[in-house]
């Protein structure tokens, strides 16, 4: 490996250093960007529970905001539950840019690494057919390790510059579709949110804290009364 960036020129180190980057960026991304750690299940539950016994106050709010980025957008909308609906909403709105920013961090620059690492390897391309061309200006054909040594520089460094692209054009569109996906999924709880909070909408029997009690309740009748009448004599 250290030979064949030797061969490959002094292009080779930032070539090299963007492979680095990328893969640290590769790295911190699948973890960031995990489903259960941007929008987990339970939060939007747990909201409900809280706000059906009356215990939306300050503490769970903070633990809402602290506990997620879709808890940070939907704390805003719960700070600002009382007042209407707009204002509500533009809250809701104003963190939501916030939190789809640092969903985004970093994939500006995958991209960008993904776009000029080919144009790295072009140049070294270019620069090594130089070399050809300059000793074969001053010493003819009657040298070919030199040309050899020209050439080879001119196909590692294409080599090496797509190697490092296609990957990383690779996951930032992978990691841009799912950015997409998970604020959609944001928006559609925050939607929900504001909508059930000024009585534009109820809340699904799954979801309804209060339905759900009342279901379990029946279902458990239901058993009780199945296990206690009588059968035919």
């Amino acid at each position: 490996m250290l030979e064949i960036i030797k061969a490959g020129g002094w292009l080779m180190l930032p070539i090299l250093a963007c492979s680095i980057i990328a893969i640290g960026i590769i790295i911190e991304r699948f973890w960031f960007l995990r489903r259960q750690r941007v929008v987990p299940k339970h939060i939007a539950s747990q909201i409900w529970q809280w706000q059906y016994r009356n215990q939306l106050d300050k503490i769970h709010i903070k633990s809402v905001r602290e506990s997620s980025p879709l808890g940070r957008i939907l704390a805003a909308g719960l700070v600002n539950r009382n007042r209407s609906r707009e204002i509500m909403k533009e809250s809701i709105e104003d963190v939501g840019r916030h939190v789809t920013l640092e969903l985004e961090r970093f994939l500006n620059t995958l991209g960008t690494i993904a776009a000029i690492t080919p144009l790295l390897g072009l140049l070294g391309t270019v620069i090594g057919m130089i070399k050809v061309f300059t000793v074969i200006t001053a010493q003819g054909v009657d040298n070919p390790a030199v040309l050899a040594g020209g050439i080879s520089e001119a196909l590692i460094t294409t080599a090496a510059g797509l190697a490092v692209a296609i990957p990383s054009l690779m996951f930032y569109r992978y990691f841009h579709g799912k950015v997409m996906r998970l604020v959609v999924d944001m928006e559609e709880q925050a939607i929900k949110l504001v909508e059930v909070m000024h009585g534009d909408r109820e809340l699904d029997p799954i979801d309804n804290p209060a339905a759900r009690v009342s279901v379990e309740s029946s279902l458990k009748s239901d058993v009780e009364h199945h296990e206690y009448t009588p059968g035919p004599t």
